[in-house]
Parts: C-alpha cells; structure tokens; sequence
C-alpha cells in the first residue's frame, strides 16, 4: 500500500486550510452565482492531519475510495451524537457512502492504527467558504453531556 505521502503527490493535494487535511477539488458546476451548483473533491486524512470538527450550509455525501477506514462523528443541531465507519470492509458493518445533512457539526478521523484514508465528497448546491463553521468549545455548551464531551474530546484532538 502506498504511504500518505505518496498519494498526495499522486493526487496532487494540497493542505486543506482550516479544516485539516489534503484535497483536491475535482468537480465544479457553474450556477451563474457566487455559489457552484455542485462540487466534488478528493480528500485525504492522516493520523496528524484529520477532518477538523465543522459544519456546513448544505447536505455532503461522503465516499469512501481507499485506505484504511475512518470514524465520521456527526452531530445534529438537537445534539444527537452518530458515528459512521467508512471502509472497504461493508460486510461488518462499515460504509463506502454516507450523507451529512446540513447544519449538523462533522469530523472524520482514522481509526486508531490507520496511515490514511482517501475520501471524497460531493455537495449540492456547492461548497463555498461563507457555508463553512469550524467548531469552537463554546459551540458545544447546551449540548447533551454525552454528546458534549465526544466533541469536547474530539475538539482536544485537533488541538
């Protein structure tokens, strides 16, 4: 398998600002507005450089490509705390396609001994900065405790 390093390279991705990561946008459909029509990327996690917790103005889908899974932890705006397993392995219960609706706070990391893991997402109406929020621990107070403390440790892991 090759390293993380070497598929950014291959990809040709770069560091995604703000949210962690690598990307590569590889798909944008005009609107005639400030905002595409729809976007699609490539994204890349590692161990030191994960999905920072953040939410978005529209629904994301996410799909899995290759590598080793990873843990998407989504969190609704009544706070109710999901986690999804993207990977290769369907049979166990893992999943090569998930949707985040929008509103909803989002991280995705590798699960504990994965090198990376090449996803991608789609969105409709397209990405665009305005719609992004990255989380900040204020965000969390009024949330059920539980939940608040999955995000309040994810939060320390980006730290």
């Amino acid at each position: 398998m090759p390293t993380a390093e070497e598929m950014i390279s291959m990809l040709d991705l770069k560091p995604l600002p703000g949210e962690g990561g690598y990307y590569r946008e590889t798909w944008i459909l005009p609107s005639g507005s400030d905002r595409p029509a729809g976007t699609a990327i490539l994204y890349l996690i590692a161990p030191s450089s994960f999905s920072a917790l953040h939410r978005l103005d529209a629904d994301e889908i996410f799909h899995f490509y290759l590598g080793n899974p990873c843990e998407q932890l989504v969190i609704s705006p009544d706070g109710e705390l999901t986690s999804v397993i993207l990977g290769p392995d369907v049979l166990s219960g893992q999943h090569v396609q998930s949707v985040v609706p929008k509103e909803h706070w989002q991280g995705t990391r590798l699960l504990e001994g994965g090198q990376w893991a090449l996803i991608g997402t789609t969105m409709v109406p397209g990405y665009h900065q305005a719609g992004f929020e990255l989380a900040h621990a204020s965000d969390l107070q009024g949330l059920p405790s539980q939940t608040a403390n999955a995000a309040t440790r994810y939060l320390a892991e980006q730290a």
